[in-house]
């Protein structure tokens, strides 16, 4: 076995791991991954196996993820007390069972390609999406780093309102394909005119790699909304340390702040974390008489509204992650419904390894899969607590009736699971491509990090530092109207792109018709 072919598999592991900077600084990074692609691509399509390029995608897509997620070991080690051995080994596992998905997508297309760069690229673009869209829903789905997130301020972001992240991920890897191919090509030697025919079709591939990455930039994203009313927000951002967060003794501080800072805000929407309150109501009766009241009653005439992260419910009817909503009409309630697997469920099967870590509010119900807006202050808002941003295209389902649909998104997150890590960065550019594909303002309240301001051009106008105890004021600008991503996801979810994907697969993987001889 040569050297090279040796060394390929660490490589490609090595080209996935150095893609996921362009997840923590889009702005300055967001073109490693059309080179880490295009990585891939060529090395697929000089593998002598579909067999090989299975393992040439697995190892691409398992270094990718344990770059992109490794700091799951801090929640599971440092917050979980599972031992640190184990820790890694579970990032790695998840890893490398997530990217089963993109090896089967590899071995496909080296099966399947058939030697003409725009019909391979098409391909390749086609099983991309199709290992995206199966990681981003199987098994509740974890598309964390998926590609099209390292685009949020490329040219490429200008076309998250029509075809989401996920469409934006597929046109990635068509240019990278191309550009692949055109590399490829680029020392041919058949002659057409005079001219080397294979480098006139690498340089025809190139200009189109180049045009799919930099044309829709100059044409922009448009403007489908319409503005709804500005809203003056007041953001709290909590800092507790997760080791410190249930702990009784930190307790009268932690909920002596919080209820000043809801007090003292001076916008007249407030927002507080997930679990802010890290106590079930009935709890704090106990813990801290007329806490819970005192809360509501400061909101009851109506000038100010409040949105709340505290755990609800009880031992007959199940517990649920929340946000609580005060304001002059009825109390709102919102219970989270994408929960986190290990962290608020246990996965059949799965309990010995959470009876291993010391994780409290491990077992959570779900909440509406559609649920109401909190109308307050001329505005809808629509929560969303933790990753739950993480999925467009359920957030896409409350804009399915356009007059009952969000006119500002908040998402309320505790993040202070993973420490001081790309953790925080990568969420915050999560919920910008959430405001980018439905052209809503997000507002972010979190525990430790990255509260912020973004605008429905998914630019934050204002944030905090992270790791900073603090208030976030400014003002937000509420949107109507449909992008037309939330027009198709609302109705028919994520089947467009899945359709799509088939159809292109199908059509590109047709055995090549030789030409009759004259």
């Amino acid at each position: 076995m040569s050297l090279v072919r040796r060394l390929e598999p660490a490589a490609l592991a090595a080209a996935g791991a150095l893609q996921t900077l362009a997840f923590v600084e889009p702005a300055r990074a967001w073109w490693l991954p059309v080179l880490a692609i295009a990585a891939l691509v060529w090395r697929l399509d000089r593998a002598d196996r579909a067999r090989r390029a299975l393992w040439l995608g697995w190892c691409f897509g398992t270094g990718w993820l344990v770059a992109g997620t490794w700091w799951l070991f801090v929640s599971m080690h440092r917050y979980g007390g599972l031992p640190a051995p184990l820790a890694a080994a579970a990032v790695l596992a998840l890893a490398a069972s997530l990217s089963v998905y993109l090896a089967f997508a590899a071995a496909a297309y080296r099966r399947w390609r058939r030697g003409q760069p725009w019909r391979d690229a098409a391909l390749f673009a086609a099983l991309w999406l199709l290992a995206e869209l199966a990681r981003g829903v199987i098994f509740t789905g974890f598309p964390w780093v998926a590609s099209g997130y390292s685009q949020v301020d490329a040219p490429l972001a200008a076309l998250a309102p029509w075809v989401g992240v996920y469409g934006i991920g597929a046109l990635l890897a068509f240019a990278a394909a191309l550009l692949a191919g055109a590399l490829a090509g680029a020392g041919g030697a058949a002659l057409a005119d005079g001219v080397p025919m294979r480098r006139r079709r690498s340089a025809v591939a190139a200009a189109a790699a180049v045009a799919v990455l930099a044309l829709p930039g100059t044409v922009g994203p448009g403007e489908h909304t319409t503005p709804a009313g500005r809203i003056g927000v007041t953001l709290l951002q909590t800092n507790i340390a997760q080791d410190e967060k249930f702990a009784f003794d930190r307790m009268p501080e932690t909920l002596a702040w919080l209820a000043q800072a809801l007090s003292e805000a001076r916008g007249p929407l407030v927002v507080a974390p997930e679990t802010a309150v890290p106590l079930l109501p009935a709890q704090l009766e106990d813990f801290v008489p007329g806490y819970w009241p005192a809360l509501r009653a400061a909101f009851a005439d109506g000038r100010r509204a409040a949105l709340v992260g505290v755990p609800l419910g009880d031992a007959e009817r199940g517990y649920t992650n929340s946000v609580a909503g005060f304001g002059a009409a009825a109390d709102y309630r919102y219970d989270k419904w994408h929960l986190v697997p290990f962290g608020e469920f246990v996965p059949p099967g799965f309990r010995w390894f959470t009876e291993m870590m010391d994780i409290p509010l491990g077992d959570f119900a779900r909440g509406l899969r559609e649920p109401p807006p909190f109308v307050a202050l001329g505005q809808r808002i629509a929560p969303n607590i933790c990753y739950e941003d993480l999925f467009g295209e359920e957030l896409a389902r409350r804009f399915r009736d356009p007059s009952r649909a969000p006119t500002l998104l908040a998402n309320v997150s505790n993040i202070g699971w993973f420490g001081d890590t790309v953790a925080v960065p990568q969420h915050l550019h999560i919920s910008r491509m959430r405001a980018l594909e439905l052209q809503r303002p997000m507002v972010r309240a979190t525990n430790t990090g990255a509260t912020a301001i973004i605008d429905h051009r998914g630019r934050v106008a204002a944030m905090l530092p992270p790791f900073t105890r603090g208030m976030l004021d400014g003002q937000v600008e509420g949107r109507e109207g449909l992008t037309p991503y939330a027009r198709w996801a609302s109705r028919f979810g994520l089947w467009p792109l899945l359709v799509a994907a088939v159809g292109i697969a199908l059509v590109a993987a047709r055995p090549v018709r030789a030409r009759a001889a004259t």
